[in-house]
């Protein structure tokens, strides 16, 4: 037989034939056995799991000439034309190209009619999840009372899209991921069968690619067969599935180990010389640490095997790591992976998450002491003292205040390199205090680091300003998939200008810009921002008000020659700075209108 055909000649025909998924094949068959069939099911999973194939045999059941029949004889004029898609009583529907509640309404209107050629009709709704609102409205009445000759079966990957009403009129079946020795063995037989020469390495490897899913890993040995010309071998099928060689995958891991920047470049550079895409290297990759940690926690673990690499080598390999340190490459790799989605140049991004993994004082090794530190006691004298120590700050901090002394501006504080209005102690009291604050202890009022205007204005209008605003809206719409509150309170602003590696983002609202400036906030704009624009970008924040202020007292000294202007921003938590004139101007007119300089 042609190895083309292999899926096509392989597919269930039977209950029994279906791989994986015993616990539904019983459940119908008892339903067909006791005469209980529902009017309508739900049949839900991941890919090629079998949900349309488990829908064509029940209609081959209940519509079987010797039957009803807990298993279709297959040999009877209704199963082979059932199999052969020429009864006109069982109806496939794929609803991604049939959305519109018009299709629906047809068959609405046709199941009143008898069926003419089989017992009982059968619609079949593929992918249903793509039908319209309209579309779901129309059916729904039909699914609540369909005539009694008519069964509903309606097939998804993606039950959660389905509305609530529609999912409770049906018997719902919950397709799972077919187990890897189950698959593995179903591969080995169909090579028997087909006279194909398969080593079980190769067999596995095809199974752990197709992700659970039996058709995919029947169509993944027909390629490969076909590629080998009938002898699978794993390393053919690491080739023709565009996979990596297990002895790249072990020099990759000693240029990591090793720190050794110019080997790990040369693996990339020969990984894209053969045609690999570098987002699915990296993902491999990833897998392949995974792997590695498997062999160090948990040998004996049944699928800790690599997915092209030998356990032994896999051990070896991973001897040369620490615990920690694998949880952190792996962490490393896996953030890498979800920026390169939307990345422009992903090889770029490929280079520099393995450039960092190899360089010092990297992501790992800041992992690795964070794990150190989070596992030292809490206990120790040191740490004792240390709080001791903030205590003290913090009650003379706050007696202070109580005082009526006010917190001005620090005499040197300035903002951060790249001009972000992070948070800080940017305000300290006179005396004393002064010398507090500035060490880092907590004050009551603390006030926003001050936003260099002057480098913002010089940078509005130029083709590097105007080409990474432009991905606003992107950066926007990332920010709403990520985290949609941040959104709504991000949406409130508009970029104006980008210096340096970093966005000045202008808000009508000081609420909302308060609340945008948290640093859990403040993280996720961030990392959008640096995905959206291929570069480690910071965030900085000002109000409308005070970017048109500083643009008319710029036009004014004939373009901001003079020393750069700086904003003083009231203190985070809405408190009025100490001064009473202040304090009663805020208190009549309120934030928004009372802007604050000092002379």
């Amino acid at each position: 037989m042609a190895h083309m055909a292999l899926y096509r000649a392989w597919r269930p025909q039977t209950f029994k034939d279906m791989v994986g998924q015993q616990h539904i094949v019983q459940t119908l068959q008892n339903a067909i056995r006791e005469d209980r069939l529902s009017h309508a099911y739900l049949f839900s999973g991941p890919r090629g799991t079998g949900k349309t194939t488990a829908a064509k045999v029940l209609a081959k059941a209940v519509n079987c000439e010797r039957g009803p029949a807990t298993e279709p004889c297959n040999e009877c004029d209704a199963c082979r034309r059932i199999t052969s898609g020429a009864v006109m009583d069982v109806v496939e529907i794929d609803a991604a190209s049939n959305r519109g509640v018009e299709e629906i309404r047809d068959i609405r209107d046709k199941v009143k009619y008898a069926p003419t050629e089989v017992r009982r009709k059968v619609y079949i709704i593929d992918e249903v999840h793509m039908l319209t609102t309209e579309a779901f409205n129309a059916l729904l009445k039909t699914l609540e009372e369909p005539p009694a000759h008519v069964m509903f079966i309606l097939a998804t990957t993606e039950s959660h899209r389905l509305p609530a009403t529609i999912i409770s009129r049906c018997q719902r079946f919950e397709f799972r991921r077919v187990p890897l020795s189950e698959q593995t063995e179903r591969l080995r037989e169909i090579c028997g069968e087909e006279g194909i020469a398969a080593e079980p390495d190769a067999l596995s490897y095809i199974a752990r690619l197709s992700d659970g899913g039996m058709r995919d890993a029947v169509s993944l040995l027909d390629q490969i067969a076909s590629f080998t010309g009938g002898h699978v071998t794993l390393q053919g099928a690491v080739d023709a599935t565009g996979g990596l060689p297990a002895d790249q995958f072990v020099r990759m891991a000693g240029a990591i180990r090793d720190q050794d920047a110019a080997a790990a470049l040369r693996e990339i550079d020969e990984m894209m010389q053969a045609g690999k895409s570098a987002d699915k290297c990296l993902e491999q990759l990833m897998h392949y640490f995974r792997d590695m940690l498997l062999a160090q926690l948990a040998p004996d673990a049944e699928g800790a095997a690599g997915r092209a690499g030998d356990p032994a080598e896999l051990s070896r390999a991973a001897a040369g790591f620490s615990r920690e340190r694998l949880f952190a490459v792996i962490d490393h790799l896996n953030r890498y992976q979800t920026e390169m989605k939307y990345a422009a140049h992903p090889q770029t991004m490929f280079e520099i998450a393995l450039l960092k993994l190899c360089s010092d004082g990297g992501a790992t090794g800041a992992a690795v002491q964070a794990g150190a530190a989070a596992s030292a006691p809490s206990g120790g004298a040191d740490l004792q003292r240390l709080q001791q120590q903030v205590a003290g700050l913090e009650r003379k901090l706050a007696e202070l205040a109580r005082s009526g002394v006010a917190a001005g501006a620090a005499g040197g504080g300035s903002a951060d390199a790249g001009g972000g209005a992070g948070r800080g102690s940017a305000g300290s009291a006179r005396g004393s205090a002064g010398s507090a604050v500035a060490s880092g202890g907590p004050a009551k009022a603390p006030m926003r680091t001050r936003v260099k205007v002057e480098p913002f204005l010089a940078a509005k209008g130029t083709p590097d300003a105007l080409q990474a605003l432009g991905k606003w809206p992107q950066a926007l719409q990332r920010v709403k998939e990520e985290r949609v509150t941040v959104h709504a309170w991000l949406v409130d602003g508009e970029p104006v200008s980008y210096t340096d590696d970093t966005v000045l983002i202008a808000f009508r609202n000081s609420i909302h810009r308060e609340t945008t400036e948290k640093p859990a906030n403040r993280q996720v704009i961030e990392g959008v921002l640096s995905a959206v624009l291929g570069r480690p970008t910071q965030l900085a924040t000002l109000l409308q008000k005070e970017w048109q202020e500083a643009i008319a007292s710029a036009d004014a000294s004939g373009g901001g020659r003079e020393e750069p202007e700086e904003l003083q921003l009231v203190p985070d938590d809405g408190s009025p700075p100490g001064e009473p004139l202040i304090d009663e101007a805020l208190r009549l007119f309120g934030e928004d209108l009372v802007v604050i300089r000092e002379d």
